[in-house]
């Protein structure tokens, strides 16, 4: 083996040997495991998200194989309307055309040369992550055996009644000039206005004031609203006022709705432009006048002189139009939720247009009922009572989109408007009993991305065909998805694979929290605190980083702050870290919490954990490539270190295995983890040496513990192998022929996981040991805090022994004296007078060194003083910062929690050292 770990050595060759001999495949053995990938945007790149989840989708995958599942990871993207639209809308712009220029046709043909020569760059980097997905299954949201798919369900739904079109109000992006769902559109709080105004009642006996964030709306205002039991308007309510502006009458209503307090008290009324207002327009059957065009421009629907103005400069312009007129109260700052398209950053208007939806109330009964009755199980559990609150209140879903890349609506119109629905144009003749010469156009728009991705659980395996896949593989196991996607996609998949296949999609939801940076924040690129796994994986410079995080950034100001950030974060830029550290890390951050934070220094920690496998496996074979480690026959006789190394492997496994079942990945890597480094690595390695290298010892009893530095090695690799996939591989190629394994496969993810061996474990030999490190971490206490060098060796003396601790110093002493650097062990009797000891306890017993002649008592204790007066200082400038009120102001939190922690650590240091001085002091 090399001397040290190079992962991009090993890594992309390893990857490739996997995917070319097929072992990503379902085996067509065993119990069946599927889990669905989430379909990535055709157009997206790996983020620390994905990454995060395909890490946990993956480990559970390899785990199941190895367990001998009959396992499939059906992967496949989805086709992105809006996103992909407009990656080669902008490509266009940049040439100087638009898509008119080219037309619906030729402009789709162009976006599937896009996807095909660029489409596929996401499903290379989870390649890059070891994602061990079945590639031969991979499939595209717009293939033809899915998009059969949708017209299928789309045309048995329309027939059932279940989907319609209907004109009501919608989310509109007037850029895109399309709707949009509530997943893409963000409610961040901005500095906004309340404007007052004075609404005169149509006999000029008074006047209501009400109060606006969105003046130019009162151009559709259809009624104003007061609470019924708002003693101040009682006697208004019935009446009507004059809408300033316009000269229309519009009456005065009373809602439960209006809240007495807010404002004025009294609401105006815009139906066809505010979603609350739409729903009390369709109660009290008011007039709904939209006011605006597709673009947010004042339409025919309002006074001439506002006709054609953006909505901005209409609101500036009425706004000086009643100030002018008197009718402006006044004008206040104010806090206000203001919704942008997250993909064009404008802001986003309720819009009253003609759309198809799907009538949903009863596809969601089933799927309410598939959760209560826990045939569906929710991980953490605490999810349902969100999928309920929304399913228990679910609204009609608006599935049409205003674009030109998707699945086109299965609809035609004839020359009177009448819609007929079918798969196709000739289906439609057929189906409705239309003649030739009936003119048909089909619906220009197209369906909602989420609608075909509702379908994936049985779309994907071949629906609506009765194929072995649907057979086999729905139910799938386990849906590993994000809280924020329960109710776009998780509710819509149980609600349409209950109705057309009358199955569940899946058995298990597994939901993830959210990564977010080392502070907290929510990696964003207008942050530039967006980091990319492959740059994790493959290490990047500060300059290519930089360059990374502020390309596209218009404001200069932004892009100076985040140059300054990356500089300070990332002084050298980013190192490789490898794959295996990077999935290791998410392993161990996927607890039950919401949120995640994303510390690279914990990468940086993962790695020398490889670091510390790979030196560790070099040990193992340097003592065993060349020696007879009992997989050809022959005595093996185990020491008790041997004996309680299998036992503490063999409850690591068992622990491993209950973590996994419960998806707690977090305890499952550090129970890994514990185990490898502190008990393998740091304990075991060490207390074989004695074995192996002395002469005392007979050849039964090196080859048993050659055997189990070797088997435990191998073993420990096929337990890691889900979570560190290529270093397990490398490591294993390497040890295997030397183990008990006899299995004939080309790699370890094909090998068998390790079976819990409950006759192995031997409570006698873990507490015998857990007794030898006890009283060898003792002795290395001692000579810590005493300064003593490791290398010279010390006399023991030992008191007040049990009869247990006497036989246990029987059984190891001649492992005690090499692995503490002992000159001698003598027990005390009780007669004997000690002569001045550092000391240190294992259960009762005392370890005793004496100190005559081994350190010098007054230098150390002016060595001791040195260190301490540096520590008070360090204390004392500590305390003063933080007692300092102009400080504490203005400095950033994890600012102050930095000067926190290093006054803790000070503190710590200093009472220990203080504690020193009063032992040597009595010496």
């Amino acid at each position: 083996m090399d001397k040290t770990f190079n992962p991009s050595q090993i890594e992309q060759a390893c990857y490739q040997h996997w995917e070319s001999k097929g072992m990503f495949s379902p085996s067509g053995h065993g119990e069946p495991y599927c889990i669905l990938l989430p379909p990535p945007n055709v157009t997206g790149s790996l983020h620390m998200g994905h990454a995060f989840q395909h890490t946990i989708m993956d480990a559970l995958i390899r785990y199941r194989r190895m367990k001998g599942d009959n396992t499939l990871w059906q992967c496949g993207t989805d086709h992105a309307g809006i996103a992909t639209q407009m990656v080669v809308e902008r490509q266009l712009n940049a040439q100087g055309k638009t898509r008119h220029d080219l037309g619906r046709d030729k402009f789709v043909e162009r976006i599937w040369e896009w996807k095909e020569e660029s489409g596929g760059n996401i499903t290379q980097q989870m390649r890059r992550l070891g994602a061990s997905a079945d590639w031969n299954r991979e499939v595209f949201t717009m293939d033809d055996n899915l998009s059969e798919a949708v017209r299928e369900v789309f045309v048995q739904l329309y027939d059932e009644g279940l989907i319609y079109r209907g004109k009501r109000l919608v989310n509109w992006d007037p850029v895109l000039l399309t709707a949009v769902s509530d997943l893409e559109v963000v409610n961040d709080e901005e500095d906004g206005h309340m404007w007052y105004m004075r609404y005169p009642l149509s006999d000029g006996s008074a006047s209501l004031t009400v109060a606006t964030t969105r003046p130019e709306t009162m151009l559709g205002d259809t009624a104003v609203a007061v609470h019924p039991d708002d003693e101040r308007y009682q006697d208004f309510i019935g009446k009507t006022i004059t809408l300033p502006l316009t000269g229309r009458e519009i009456p005065i209503i009373a809602d439960d709705y209006v809240d007495p307090e807010f404002g004025t008290g009294c609401v105006k009324i815009t139906p066809a432009h505010d979603f609350n207002d739409y729903d009390m327009g369709k109660r009290h059957d008011l007039p709904m006048i939209n006011i605006l065009d597709d673009e947010a421009r004042i339409n025919q629907n309002a006074p001439a002189e506002y006709q054609g103005l953006d909505r901005f400069d209409a609101r500036d312009k009425i706004v000086k139009d009643l100030e002018a007129a008197g009718i402006l109260v006044e004008t206040k700052p104010h806090k206000l939720k203001v919704p942008r398209g997250d993909r064009t950053g404008v802001i986003i208007e309720p819009y009253l247009t003609n759309q198809w939806y799907v009538a949903v109330e009863s596809l969601a009964k089933p799927a309410i009922a598939a959760v209560e009755s826990g045939e569906i199980k929710f991980v953490p559990e605490n999810w349902s009572k969100t999928y309920y609150q929304w399913m228990n209140n679910i609204q009609d879903w608006c599935i049409s989109r205003q674009l030109w890349w998707g699945h086109r609506i299965p609809a035609w119109f004839d020359e009177d408007g009448k819609e007929y629905v079918g798969k196709s144009e000739a289906e439609i003749r057929t189906k409705y009993g239309l003649a030739d010469n009936v003119a048909l156009k089909q619906d220009e728009d197209v369906l909602d991305t989420w609608f075909s991705s509702a379908l994936w659980p049985f779309a994907t395996m071949g629906w609506p065909e009765n194929t072995k896949e649907l057979d086999t593989f729905l139910p799938s196991s386990v849906l590993v998805t994000g809280f924020d996607i329960i109710f776009f996609w998780v509710a819509r998949m149980i609600m349409m694979t209950k109705k057309f296949t009358g199955k569940i999609p899946f058995k298990e939801i597994y939901i993830t929290g959210l990564v977010r940076d080392e502070n907290g924040d929510k990696m964003s690129k207008s942050k530039g605190n967006v980091l990319d796994p492959i740059d994790v994986i493959d290490g990047i410079g500060l300059d290519a980083l930089i360059e990374k995080r502020t390309t596209g950034m218009m404001q200069p100001k932004l892009a100076a702050k985040v140059t300054k950030q990356t500089k300070q974060q990332f002084p050298n830029g980013i190192d490789a870290y490898g794959t295996d550290a990077l999935r290791f890390n998410f392993a161990a951050m996927a607890s039950t919490s919401r949120d995640i934070n994303f510390d690279m220094s914990r990468v940086e920690g993962y790695r020398n954990f490889c670091n510390k496998i790979w030196n560790a496996t070099r040990f193992v074979l340097m003592n065993t490539e060349d020696f007879d480690t009992g997989n050809k026959g022959g005595e093996l006789a185990f020491s008790p270190f041997d004996r309680w190394i299998w036992s503490r492997f063999e409850r690591t496994v068992a622990q491993f295995e209950a973590h996994v079942a419960d998806y707690r990945f977090d305890l499952a890597a550090n129970t890994l983890y514990e185990f490898t480094w502190n008990q393998f690595c740091d304990w075991y390695l060490e207390l074989s040496k004695p074995v192996v290298n002395s002469d005392a010892t007979s050849e039964a009893q090196k080859r048993g513990t050659r055997y189990t530095l070797i088997n435990v090695l191998e073993q420990l690799m096929r337990v890691m192998h889900p979570f560190m996939p290529f270093i397990t591989d490398e490591i294993w190629k390497k040890i295997k022929p030397l183990s008990a394994n006899t299995t004939q496969v080309p790699s370890i993810m094909l090998d068998r996981f390790v079976s819990f061996e409950a006759s192995m474990l031997d409570e006698s030999a873990e507490q015998e040991i857990e007794w030898v490190k006890s009283f060898v971490v003792g002795i290395r206490n001692i000579r810590g805090e005493m300064d003593i060098a490791p290398s010279k060796r010390l006399p023991v003396l030992l008191n007040n022994l049990n009869d247990v601790d006497r036989q246990r110093l029987e059984n190891t002493q001649q492992y005690l004296t090499m692995l503490a650097k002992l000159e001698s062990i003598e027990i005390l009797e009780k007669t004997d007078e000690a002569p001045a000891c550092a000391t240190a306890l294992v259960g009762e017993m005392e370890i005793m060194i004496p100190m005559a002649g081994l350190i010098d008592k007054e230098a150390e204790l002016a060595r001791l003083k040195k260190a301490a007066d540096k520590l008070v200082a360090e204390v004392q400038r500590t305390e003063g910062k933080l007692n300092n009120q102009n400080f504490v102001g203005k400095a950033p939190a994890q600012v102050i929690d930095k000067e926190k922690a290093k006054l803790a650590d000070a503190q710590m240091q200093l009472s220990k050292i203080q504690e020193q001085q009063a032992a040597i002091a009595k010496l």
